[in-house]
This record gives structure tokens, sequence and C-alpha cells, in this order.
């Protein structure tokens, strides 16, 4: 099988996601953000380009100019003119991408003169061979890294821009696959290379920071595993009657494909629903479902007030039971420690009883997981039946709302 960093990403996020791209091979407009993003890596990597010169900062943004228009958009959103899935690009949003962008390139231009850096490669492509021990069968990551400079001391540095807002704190970055998947990759096109002496960076443009880390050669074993996890989860889903689930997120805002997920197509396609409940009685059972949830919020709420004044009333009385009409109520009080698990594990350890207290952790096990070889992941997953549970969450149209304001002033 053949993975790349973002499938795999994508997976993570949302396997649906990955079957309309994948699998399905469902070509979609890219969203602004996305042809925003593509705009600056085209641009950062002509700034570093030397033909013979390097390229003025007016060049810089001239290019950048040049692809932000409508045509070079389309081209890059690599959709037909009549493509259903296509929505219009507001030009007010359009003109904000615009006007950040000219401002990121300008401040990058400024403090990253691109004849102060020694950039040997640029979208730098990659292939390798990912190996399962047990079975021997073999598999290709590929990838693209932004760009790889050397510096004048001989160390290999690889740079991938970031164009969010986000900006991640060091334990992130740390811990990011796709750091360590382009490692793989580098070393693989050049294995002379110590994988522990290339430093792996993330260049936040919106920020104008750049958070950098490194890799032991057992975190690239890790991440052999991790995507090899992937791989083996890619083919029991397919096996599972092609059993890839939506996971609705803030990312869904972004999605290409979110007009045809079943967790977003109802909002979309109201006025063709036809079924034996039409829409106007789902929405009144939607409209009844809401009332009966805020009624038992507001009953917790009073039951919560109705507490404190009870409490208050013994206190007052000294009195651990008040009686009425219906019954009575009792105040029972439970002792629970509290331990300082530092200092109790300095004192377990000492007589060797520390890992007595230890208990699995189910979201720390889940994590532990794809790090794990196949072996030691299979033998855990076969005493690990799964459990599905099925939950219906609510959100309030004013909350919808009020996020959408959010966004707005973002």
């Amino acid at each position: 099988m053949r993975v790349s960093y973002s499938s795999i990403e994508t997976l993570k996020n949302c396997s649906l996601k990955y079957k309309y791209q994948n699998i399905d091979k469902i070509r979609a407009a890219k969203g602004i953000n996305a042809l925003f993003g593509s705009a600056i890596h085209s641009t950062l990597k002509f700034m570093f380009e030397k033909n013979p010169l390097y390229p003025t900062l007016d060049q810089v943004l001239d290019h950048f100019r040049e692809i932000w228009n409508k045509k070079k958009i389309r081209q890059l959103a690599d959709v037909d003119e009549a493509a259903e899935q296509e929505e219009k690009i507001d030009e007010s949003v359009e003109e904000m991408f615009y006007k950040d962008g000219i401002a990121i390139l300008q401040k990058f231009y400024k403090n990253n003169p691109p004849w102060n850096f020694n950039v040997i490669d640029m979208e730098s492509r990659f292939e390798l061979e990912v190996e399962e021990e047990k079975t021997g069968e073999k598999h290709t990551l590929s990838g693209i890294i932004d760009r790889i400079d050397k510096s004048d001391d001989g160390v290999f540095e690889i740079i991938d821009y970031k164009t969010g807002r986000k900006l991640p704190p060091q334990k992130e970055v740390d811990g990011n696959l796709q750091l360590s998947a382009y490692l793989l990759g580098l070393v693989s096109k050049w294995p002379h290379l110590d994988p522990e002496k290339i430093k792996l960076s993330l260049y936040y443009l919106k920020h104008g920071e750049k958070i950098s880390t490194k890799r032991t050669k057992e975190q690239l074993e890790e991440t052999k595993n991790v995507i090899l996890g992937a791989i083996k989860e890619i083919n029991e889903r397919v096996k599972d009657n092609n059993n890839f689930p939506p996971s609705p997120s803030p990312l869904c805002d972004w999605c290409e494909y979110k007009q045809m997920c079943p967790m977003w197509r109802h909002l979309y396609k109201k006025s063709q629903i036809i079924s034996a409940k039409s829409q106007e009685e789902i929405k009144e059972i939607i409209r009844e479902y809401f009332t009966l949830k805020e009624q038992n919020s507001r009953n917790n709420d009073r039951l919560d007030d109705l507490k404190t004044f009870i409490f208050g009333f013994m206190d007052e009385q000294k009195v651990e039971r008040v009686f009425g009409d219906e019954g009575y109520l009792t105040r029972t009080v439970k002792e629970k420690n509290v331990y300082d698990l530092e200092k109790l594990k300095e004192i377990l350890e000492k007589y060797g009883r520390w890992k007595d207290i230890l208990e699995p952790d189910e979201k720390k096990l889940d994590k532990l997981l794809p790090r794990l070889s196949e072996d030691l992941k299979e033998k855990i997953l076969s005493i690990t039946p799964k459990k599905k549970e099925i939950r219906l969450n609510m959100k309030k149209k004013v909350a919808l709302d009020e996020d959408e304001e959010e966004k707005k002033e973002e």
C-alpha cells in the first residue's frame, strides 16, 4: 500500500474523509485555506530560487499576486468548472486572505533574507519502503518536504511552513508525526546522515516563529509502527464493509466534502428529503428533544441550589437529617484519601510495591498502541474486545451562531 503523512493525518482526523479522498477518489473544490496555503508555499519556493540572483521583495510579492487571481486559484482547486461541490469564494474573504498573504511575505522576507541561508532542496519528494516485521509485506511512504537547509557547520534542517493561526507548545512539536515521517524520508534519500543530528522545524508564518526539535532512532522506529498501524487500520476498515465513519470536529468547517458528509448532508439537503417522517415532523421532534434536555439541565441546577440551602439549614440547626411530608433527607460524609503520588512513589518503590497500585489508563493505552511493534500490538488487541457506544449529543443553534461569530473575529 502507498500512503503519505497527509493521508495518515486525514485518517486520524476523519476516516470518512480519507475514504472520499483516497479510496473513492472524489474530486472536490479546495477551500480558501488550502488555496491560500498553496499560494504561500509556491511563493516561498520562488523566493529561495537563485536564478542567477535571488528575487527582490517586490518580485516575490508580484509572484504571489500572479498566483492570487481567480484563474490561478481555480487551477489550484483542480476541479472542473461544473463540479457540483465547488463553492464560490466570497470576494471580501478572498481580499482578507490576499492582504494576509502580502503581510506574511513582507515579514518573512525581512526576517529571512534568502542569501543568508544555504537551501539545498525545496519541495523535496521522497519515497521509502516500510516493511511489516511479521509478514514481510512492504509498503511505500511518500511525501514532499517544503525545504531542506544545511548550515555552515554541516547541520541539516528540515523546515515545514505552516499558515495556521495556532502556535503549538514545544511538547506537541516534539511528538509531531509529520516531522518524524519527513526525517525518515530524508534519511532514506541520504542514508549517510545521522538522523539524531538533523534539526526538524515548523515555521509558523503568521507569527514569524520557528519551533525546532529532534528525534532519536527509537522514536523513528515508533514512527514506522504508527505508519504500519495506519495501514493495518485502513485494510481492516476496507474488509469490514468499507467501515469509515465520520468524525465531526472543528475541522469540518474547512472540509471540501462537507456537503456530502452524513454529519452535515441534512443541513444542505433539507428541502430534498422525502421519508416517512417529513421535515416538519423531524424539526418538531428535535425541538422537543432540546426542550426536555434544557428542562433536565434546569432541574439539575435547581437541585444544586436546594442542596446548598438544605446543607445550610442542617449546619444552622446542627442536624444531619431533615424531615418533610414526602419523606426525609440524610446527609452522609465519606472521607477519601488525597494522595501525593510523587511522595508516595518514593516510599513504595523502596518496598517494591509501587507497581501494585498502578492501573491501566485507557486513554494512555490508546496513545501508546500506535507506537508499539505489530506483534505486541496484536497480543494486546487479541484480548481487547471493541465496544460501540451510541450517543446523541446536542448543540443549541445559539451556540452554533456564537461559533460563527468567533470565527469572523479571528
